[in-house]
């Protein structure tokens, strides 16, 4: 099987598992929301994936958890910021805003 073949089945695997996160999560089953987390990041490193931006907004940057607003996290904005709080290990993980432009 080609490389790049290989990576293509890899970004689809990473994109069901945080898709069986967020379900699992919406259940209430944050440990195996967690576990789906973990095993999508080390898909991602051992074929040299990247985690899609929409995807890695929503997993902890420090301790990998699962975010789900409300549950996992608190989610705030701030001059042009989103702020979204780790309930988990209480860290805050900033991202910029994308801006909409409306029609």
């Amino acid at each position: 099987m080609s490389r790049w073949k290989q990576r293509n089945i890899a970004k689809e695997r990473i994109m069901k598992l945080f898709q069986r996160a967020e379900k699992a999560s919406l259940e209430g089953d944050h440990d195996r929301s967690n576990r789906y987390v973990e095993l999508a990041r080390k898909i991602g490193m051992k074929y040299n994936v990247s985690i899609p931006s929409q995807y890695r907004r929503r997993m902890c940057k420090r301790c990998y958890s699962y975010l789900f607003p409300g549950k996992t996290c608190t989610v705030r904005t701030n001059k042009g910021r989103l702020l979204t709080k780790c309930l988990n290990c209480k860290t805050i993980n900033r991202f910029g805003l994308d801006e909409e432009i409306e029609d």
